[in-house]
């Protein structure tokens, strides 16, 4: 997995962990929703690209049982490679339930005008620019918050030593 990938998986990580925190928070008030709410929850998740980063989870998890199967009979390898490879590619059309589980998230966060919003936001240039440079975003800002951390990590050093030193505590 390459920086921009990483930096996209963790951007969208964020936002379904925080969306799964607030449906939790407000499931006992969350209400069945209409095929029309989900339909729209579904055409805001596809406009705005929020699950493309979750195309990998499948096939890291076979990566990781070929790595593990591997370690215990090292000469099968290539028949363990099939073999997982199969059964993966067997799996795939289950995709679709976390592309529909998404859907249900943003059903019970947005209303359906908000989600018809949503998708029109992103089927506009500025909204394909926000998906094509959420990866840069989310570097930058985890670039800045490391400086922002190591300056506040420091200054509060030199503060608290300051005041340690003028209570005569240092």
């Amino acid at each position: 997995m390459n920086l921009v990938s990483s930096a996209k998986t963790a951007f969208v990580s964020a936002l379904l962990a925080g969306l799964l925190g607030f449906v939790s928070i407000h499931s006992a008030s969350a209400q069945e929703v209409s095929e029309e709410h989900l339909k729209a929850a579904r055409a805001a998740v596809a406009a705005s690209a929020s699950t493309t980063s979750l195309d990998n989870i499948l096939p890291e998890i076979g990566e990781k049982a070929k790595e593990q199967l591997i370690t215990n009979r090292p000469d099968e390898a290539d028949k363990i490679s099939a073999i997982v490879d199969e059964a993966t590619i067997s799996l795939a059309a289950r995709r679709r339930d976390l592309e529909d589980e998404v859907a249900r998230i943003y059903a019970n966060v947005f209303s359906e005008e908000e989600l018809k919003t949503i998708e029109e936001f992103y089927k506009t240039e500025a909204g394909q620019k926000l998906i094509r440079e959420t990866p840069v975003i989310a570097r930058s800002m985890d670039q800045a918050a490391r400086v922002w951390t190591n300056g506040m990590q420091r200054d509060l050093s030199a503060e608290v030593a300051k005041r340690l030193k003028e209570a005569g505590l240092e």
